[in-house]
């Protein structure tokens, strides 16, 4: 499975390059992730939960980043296995570009199954790494640039009109 979509996130490209190297901010963003540990130079350990189709596992994994030009691309590839459900591999090729307003973010990603995940069929396993992508790209735009919708506002949050920033931009920005 490839696919390749872009996205603009309203926040400097120094702030969306932490935040992709950020093991916190990729455990929140991996739908199912329930955690992620080590660091940029030795690769991630992760466990994710995930349910495709009638077929539930809890994959155990290791996630590297690779190919890195400092602020600007990265390749996050990841494999982990799910026991009698088979594994999993995938990666993505993340490229940052600087423009007015923000940052676009453009990637390519790729993936692939076996075991009895493979049996499900292209189109299931197809659809689902889909919305995997889209997920975890829109929890990563959520993350650095707040949530979409206003939610109401307890006290003390900013007056209306103004923008709520994501926890990551309040941190570093």
């Amino acid at each position: 499975m490839e696919l390749t979509d872009e996205r603009l996130i309203k926040a400097a490209p120094d702030v969306v390059w932490a935040a992709i190297l950020n093991p916190e901010v990729l455990k929140d963003c991996v739908p199912g992730c329930e955690s992620m540990t080590g660091s940029v130079a030795d690769g991630f350990e992760a466990v994710v939960v995930q349910k495709v189709g009638p077929v539930k596992a809890r994959f155990t994994g290791v996630v590297h980043l690779s190919d890195i030009t400092e602020g600007r691309a990265v390749t996050i590839s990841g494999e982990g296995k799910g026991g009698p459900a088979g594994f999993a591999k995938g990666g993505a090729k993340v490229r940052l570009d600087p423009v007015e307003g923000g940052t676009q973010l453009s990637y390519e990603v790729s993936a692939s199954v076996g075991g009895k995940l493979a049996q499900l069929g292209s189109r299931l396993i197809d659809g689902f790494a889909k919305k995997m992508a889209d997920d975890f790209f829109t929890r990563f735009q959520e993350t650095i640039e707040g949530p979409a919708a206003p939610d109401p506002e307890p006290e003390g949050e900013p007056p209306e009109g103004e923008a709520k920033k994501g926890w990551l931009k309040r941190i570093i920005g």
